[in-house]
């Protein structure tokens, strides 16, 4: 006989393939994420998703309650701390009891003031601009086990793959916008100068070198210039 917790793990799994099939927002599909993390784990009172740029800069997202936000700022300001390092560094970062944890000087004390105890962070991807991390809280010691992490595991793989699948369109969408901006710009300067496409793009090719800047932004120039 199946193991009812298994059975709901893959039920809420197969919800979470086929919501991210479909066209919706990536706010909604993280909050889902995080949503399931506190259903299908016990012990989870709070979750949320950090997302860290190249820059520094942080965002948290998706959260259940304000607590992660909070958490967050507060490893921001200290610079240490679970969630950065699953995001930056390791795949999976426990603590069982913050009253016992050394790793964090500055952190572990601020957790038990905001009256968290365990911490359970998972890395959702490393890229070139980005890292993330799945971050779940418990205002209780030694909750978590090895079923939690496999659990939190599959549940940062769907975060991670939500988030490329939103980066690539974004990329894809930026791409498109470049190509009919170049486009258009040939067009008016066909139109304008009486050359042919080759000859069109050969002339902003040489203005984007003479003038050091982007191919983009001098297609967006002769578009300005149309009237």
């Amino acid at each position: 006989m199946a193991d009812p917790k298994t059975t709901d793990l893959a039920v809420r799994m197969a919800e979470l393939a086929r919501t991210m099939a479909l066209p919706r927002d990536l706010d909604d599909i993280l909050s889902g994420v995080t949503a399931t993390a506190k259903e299908l784990i016990p012990g989870v009172d709070a979750a949320g998703i950090l997302l860290i740029g190249r820059g520094g800069e942080f965002e948290s997202v998706a959260q259940v309650t304000d607590v992660p936000h909070q958490l967050d700022e507060l490893q921001m300001k200290f610079n240490e701390g679970p969630c950065v390092e699953a995001a930056l560094e390791d795949v999976v970062v426990r603590t069982d009891d913050f009253r016992e944890e050394r790793r964090w000087p500055k952190y572990s004390p601020a957790c038990i003031e905001h009256g968290v105890l365990a911490s359970l962070s998972f890395k959702l991807y490393t890229a070139e601009r980005t890292a993330g991390a799945l971050n779940l809280f418990s205002f209780r010691p030694d909750v978590w086990d090895g079923e939690a992490e496999t659990i939190g595991m599959v549940l940062a793989a769907h975060a991670a793959a939500a988030l490329l699948a939103h980066r690539h369109g974004e990329q894809l969408k930026s791409a498109l916008s470049t190509r009919d901006r170049i486009g258009q710009a040939k067009g008016i300067i066909m139109e304008r100068y009486k050359v042919d496409d080759l000859q069109a793009f050969e002339m902003m090719r040489r203005l984007s070198q003479d003038s050091n800047k982007k191919l983009t932004e001098i297609a967006q120039q002769v578009i300005d210039t149309r009237g």
